[in-house]
């Protein structure tokens, strides 16, 4: 029975699927196909050879990095195992074209879609947990922005998401209890708004008058004063950061939140901040 390495210094997954894919032009044959991914030291790409030397076998890779390419040519050549380099004929010939030298960087494509798609869930989840929606899944979320109605809580939560934050929001309203998830949250996860009176009045007024909402009371300085006080006031019950929004930008805001939280808010966030660090480098070059 032909044995087939498939072996990377990524996952593999792609090179498994490359081969299994032209395996099926061939009828009624015997093979076996194993994967040896994470190979990225010349002792690795060595013991891969020894363990196909021998017997019937072929090794197909995908090695990005120019040392390692050139590590297994000599390596299966010394011990005569046939060996396939699926990635390097594309580079050369991508970089002859491009004029551009490859980053080899191992699984940069899977980290890219990684980041795709899990900024596409932080902006669904957003949308699902916008005023006060979804409550008893706030547990779900990296980041909870409190306060009064018109804070900037929703603008930001958005802001934030589409840069792969998963955050909810919701409204503190004196008349209404508080989700019990989100009083079961961390304090260093939640970040109360508020604002100077004048200027939520002002923001007040012209919603009123779009939306047809009574002025009185949602839009009277009474009601305003009376919400942040009691939005102040539940911030040092719970011990939630307090955050003043008046006149700053959400992307002010969002860098202010993002510096306050800890490094290991949950292991969603922990990847996520990897995965951005890694995002800036590759777009920096």
């Amino acid at each position: 029975m032909l044995r087939v390495f498939v072996v990377s210094d990524a996952t593999g997954e792609t090179a498994e699927r490359m081969m299994r894919s032209a395996l099926t032009q061939f009828k009624d044959v015997s093979v076996s196909v194993i994967r040896r991914g994470r190979i990225c030291t010349e002792e690795q790409v060595s013991a891969v050879v020894r363990e196909a030397a021998g017997q019937d076998s072929i090794i197909a890779h995908t090695f990005v990095s120019n040392n390692l390419r050139g590590f297994m040519l000599s390596e299966s050549r010394l011990h005569g195992v046939n060996a396939m380099d699926l990635m390097g004929p594309v580079l050369d010939r991508l970089a002859n074209q491009l004029k551009l030298t490859p980053q080899q960087i191992p699984g940069l494509f899977k980290h890219l879609l990684d980041a795709k798609s899990r900024h596409i869930e932080a902006v669904e989840f957003a949308f699902l947990h916008d005023d006060g929606q979804h409550a008893e899944e706030l547990d779900q979320a990296e980041i909870v922005l409190v306060g009064p109605s018109r804070t900037m809580k929703t603008p930001t939560t958005l802001y934030l998401a589409y840069r792969g934050w998963f955050v909810g929001n919701v409204p503190l309203v004196p008349e209404i209890a508080l989700p019990p998830k989100l009083v079961s949250l961390s304090p260093k996860q939640v970040f109360c708004f508020s604002m100077d009176a004048i200027r939520l009045q002002e923001l007040r007024m012209v919603r009123s008058e779009h939306q047809k909402i009574p002025m009185d009371p949602y839009a009277t300085l009474g009601q305003i004063s009376k919400e942040l006080h009691h939005s102040r006031q539940l911030g040092s019950q719970y011990n939630w950061h307090q955050i003043d929004v008046t006149g700053k930008s959400v992307e002010e805001l969002a860098m202010e939140i993002t510096s306050l939280l800890p490094k290991n808010v949950s292991n969603l966030s922990d990847n996520r901040q990897k995965e951005d660090e890694f995002l800036r480098n590759f777009l920096k070059q």
